[in-house]
């Protein structure tokens, strides 16, 4: 079996008109994404949360808590790297260029805010679009995909990638995080999107691949200004909104600048 056969057929006119009226940008989801024994393949190769502290970075931050993110693919058991090597392939970059008509779609091998994601129980991601632009690389950023590897899991345990509006005042999509489920959208200044609280049982995680795409041309609108993550509340959050987000903008601000100031210091006493 070829890499590209790793993915289940994809009915191409169906996707492409889907894609078409969605609103209010693209977004796409894939149940039964990948062959079912490879799948399940993944499914068994994830670390365990423990395990995975080790090796990954965890957010605890006020719009990003409670999840690890293991981006260094050397890391990766091989079932998962596997999965990486596939999602970088020549023929997947091109059939994914054809399906979102965003030609030239170039992977990150450093998988930058990508790669295996766990989240635990009380974990959440406010609602944000995503940082815009590589600068080492000078590289656009244009699409998102996410794969779920999430057996049995139950409504109430919360966790589905959610759509926003420009707004973030009307919630256009909600998907669950189900088992063998692939989600993307084109990156743009209003792709808002975000993971709902997540609150499965002690032992149990939300566990997800995810990997992001890019273009060597800017999009046909541009991009006004480069930026990283921007967050926002949902609606009826006041005191998320009110505060707690302010709070953490003060605290990430200071921490930047106190980098900038040690870096300085380090380059006069070298």
């Amino acid at each position: 079996m070829s890499e590209i056969e790793l993915i289940n057929p994809i009915d191409k006119v169906k996707f492409k008109d889907n894609l078409i009226d969605l609103s209010p940008f693209p977004y796409f989801c894939i149940d039964n994404f990948l062959d079912e024994d490879f799948a399940n393949e993944i499914y068994e190769a994830f670390p365990s949360f423990q395990e995975s502290q080790k090796v990954g970075r965890e957010f605890n931050a006020v719009n990003e808590k409670k999840k690890i993110q293991i981006t260094d693919s050397t890391k990766f058991p091989p079932a998962i790297l596997k999965l990486h090597k596939l999602l970088a392939s020549k023929e997947f970059l091109e059939m994914m260029s054809d399906l979102m008509g965003i030609p030239n779609l170039v992977a990150d091998p450093k998988l930058i805010g990508g790669g295996i994601h766990e989240t635990s129980s009380g974990g959440r991601l406010d609602v944000h679009v995503d940082f815009n632009y590589l600068k080492d690389r000078k590289l656009y950023r244009r699409l998102n995909i996410l794969i779920y590897f999430n057996k049995d899991w139950k409504e109430e345990y919360g966790g589905d990638l959610d759509i926003w509006d420009k707004d973030v005042k009307n919630c256009c999509g909600s998907f669950a995080p189900v088992f063998n489920r692939a989600c993307g959208f084109a990156t743009s200044e209003v792709s808002y999107h975000g993971v709902m609280p997540v609150n499965c049982p002690d032992g149990e995680m939300r566990k997800s691949f995810a990997t992001y795409f890019y273009t060597a041309e800017a999009p046909e609108n541009g991009v006004s200004d480069y930026h990283s993550t921007i967050f926002k509340a949902r609606p009826k959050e006041w005191f998320r909104e009110g505060v707690l987000m302010p709070a953490e903008g003060v605290i990430r601000k200071t921490r930047s600048q106190y980098k900038a100031i040690k870096h300085k210091i380090k380059e006069l006493t070298s």
